[in-house]
């Protein structure tokens, strides 16, 4: 049975934007956060793709990781991820390679099968090719062959990426990719951080279908969590007004700039939004640390997972970088 103390722990970085910041705030602030985790000890940095979101600022994907692994040393960034129906699986394979030819063995490639965004937003991304969420597993497997080593019948060839075997990973917030991943013996990211109530039916979807491959020889399975954390229960309530609000107007539709926390969201929300909110964050880990890892032990006790990447998407980037050095005194007993 798997400790706390056992398991490694990763940053999911959303790059908000602020009511009235900028995306070249954000931007700067994901850089101070990487380098601000990196020296507690976390294992990865990963951001992912999202378009025609003027809340997140990570839409360039690859270019940002560019921007993140050289402002750092030591942690892994990667996406988490790159949805590939947007993309043709050579870009993301010349993208990547030249990411892990510049700091190698420290690149990691999380894929989604969902486009990031609505269906006009995606045919503005694709304009004429006809991806789609079908083609997944062949495009996932178009992707690691372009990666992998070169054959002598090759006639395509990823240069940068031919090679380079960086990590691929297959994330998801359905069972389809649990599936495809334990098939494939590829590393598997739930989004619980998101969709929480299938997360035990992933999991175990993943490990039943799991068949040792080149890459790993027994399931790994890594859980998004969203975390509020701050010195005691009340300021962490406080604090977690901001994503309430945020996930609220992804809900209703509206702007997802960041708004400043509030004393109560009582006359913010109908009962049944309240509802959604709280279902769509089940598994968040709001709290002092001593809350948080009460949490925390229970979830590794019941999921068995090797890795947990937390988000944590406050109004303040100062709340932030304090969150996650108290989640590394918490991971780290």
């Amino acid at each position: 049975m798997k400790r706390l103390s056992d398991i490694k722990f990763s940053t999911l970085d959303l790059v908000p934007v602020r009511e009235n910041g900028s995306a070249a705030q954000s931007l700067r602030n994901s850089l101070d956060l990487a380098q601000h985790v990196e020296k507690f000890g976390y294992n990865r940095f990963w951001v992912a793709e999202h378009h025609n979101m003027d809340g997140i600022a990570s839409s360039a994907t690859s270019v940002l990781l560019g921007y993140l692994a050289g402002g750092t040393s030591t942690i892994r960034v990667g996406s988490g991820g790159v949805m590939l129906p947007n993309h043709a699986p050579l870009v993301i394979a010349e993208q990547f390679g030249t990411l892990e030819s510049l700091y190698p063995g420290r690149i990691d490639l999380g894929l989604g099968r969902a486009p990031g965004s609505d269906q006009l937003t995606a045919r503005a991304l694709r304009r004429e090719r006809s991806g789609s969420a079908d083609d997944f597993p062949e495009d996932v497997a178009e992707l690691v062959r372009y990666l992998g080593p070169r054959t002598p019948d090759q006639r395509i060839i990823a240069m940068p990426g031919t090679g380079t075997n960086v990590p691929v990973w297959l994330l998801g917030s359905s069972l389809f990719s649990a599936q495809l991943a334990g098939e494939r013996g590829l590393p598997y990211a739930f989004a619980s951080h998101f969709a929480p109530r299938y997360m035990h039916e992933a999991i175990r979807v993943y490990r039943n279908h799991f068949k040792p491959s080149a890459v790993l020889d027994k399931p790994y399975v890594m859980l998004g969590v969203p975390l509020v954390a701050a010195d005691t229960d009340e300021q962490a309530d406080y604090l977690a007004t901001s994503v309430f609000q945020r996930i609220l107007a992804l809900m209703r539709g509206q702007s997802l700039v960041q708004r400043p926390p509030v004393k109560t969201m009582d006359g913010l929300w109908l009962p049944h939004e309240r509802e959604a909110v709280s279902d769509f964050l089940g598994l968040a880990m709001i709290g002092s640390p001593q809350k948080i890892r009460a949490r925390l032990d229970v979830l590794i006790e019941q999921t068995q997972a090797d890795e947990l990447i937390f988000t944590c998407d406050l109004y303040e980037h100062a709340d932030r970088l304090h969150s996650y050095e108290l989640l590394a005194q918490v991971m780290k007993g």
